[in-house]
């Protein structure tokens, strides 16, 4: 039984990695295509590799995406660090069930919701404090980080968690500081939690299109943004040249933070 069950298990795989992949290898492919149709191959070019680069319009909505997705990694992953700390050791403390269903709130809530309830406060804002003056770049930011603070908090809840308190302990009894053994001990034994939470933020910020389709103001269009307003006329394979350097860039840093992560086992 077991070479069926082998070989069931490897065409099962197989199929999985081709429904996955195939579509990506073929997107990427085409982006050497010399045709301006997408879906019509004519021979091999690097033109829209150059008409990528020529093209403002989606370099600046790229560029913006990429600020706005690492700020909000970075202040999504330090406010979820310490609200999934909270979750994890401070017990059911008073108002623990109003804390953590806030916490969870833009979890389960759409994110058209999440998106006019943010427009809203920030309309509301303006016509009080005047500011800010104009939606764009942080508008956008603050309703990131409250999505993907949520996310952050989960992941780093269940690390903690599951952590061995042994260290955390035998740190306090020789005398440090609460604050101390987090900084010492624990968040360097959650270090690859923190860089798991920060990837998907970065991620989950660089791929939305609703919440910036709300906060965003004239002249503050990011990718997802742009690209979609552009697929509606058809698409063009400067799209499949962007995407090309996406999924190389993506794919060399997960790599590079494979082979990292083998070496500092080994060693």
């Amino acid at each position: 039984m077991k070479g069926p069950n082998k070989s069931l298990r490897g065409l099962a795989l197989g199929l999985g990695y081709f429904f996955l992949y195939v579509p990506i290898l073929s997107l990427m492919a085409f982006s050497f295509n010399d045709s301006p149709v997408v879906t019509s191959w004519t021979g091999f070019s690097l033109r829209w590799y150059s008409a990528l680069f020529a093209d403002d319009a989606l370099l600046r909505a790229a560029w913006l995406s990429f600020k706005v997705a690492a700020l909000t990694a970075t202040a999504a992953t330090i406010i979820g660090t310490w609200a999934g700390y909270v979750l994890a050791r401070m017990g059911r403390f008073r108002g623990f069930g109003l804390y953590l269903g806030m916490l969870s709130a833009p979890l389960v809530i759409p994110e058209v919701v999440l998106g006019i309830s943010l427009l809203l406060m920030f309309v509301e804002m303006r016509g009080l404090l005047g500011w800010p003056e104009q939606n764009g770049m942080f508008t956008i930011w603050v309703g990131h980080v409250t999505l993907c603070m949520a996310f952050v908090a989960v992941v780093i809840q269940s690390r903690i968690r599951d952590m061995d308190r042994s260290l955390e302990e035998a740190a306090l009894d020789l005398g440090a500081t609460p604050l101390r053994v987090f900084f010492s001990i624990t968040l360097p034994l959650i270090a690859p939690a923190l860089a798991s939470a920060w990837l998907l933020s970065f991620t989950l910020s660089l791929d939305d299109v609703v919440l910036a389709s709300f906060l965003s103001g004239p002249g503050f269009t990011t990718l997802p943004m742009e690209v979609f307003s552009r697929v509606r006329l058809g698409l063009k394979p400067e799209v499949n040249a962007l995407a090309t350097l996406f999924i190389l860039a993506v794919g060399t840093c997960v790599i590079l933070a494979n082979r990292l992560q083998v070496r500092k086992e080994s060693s």
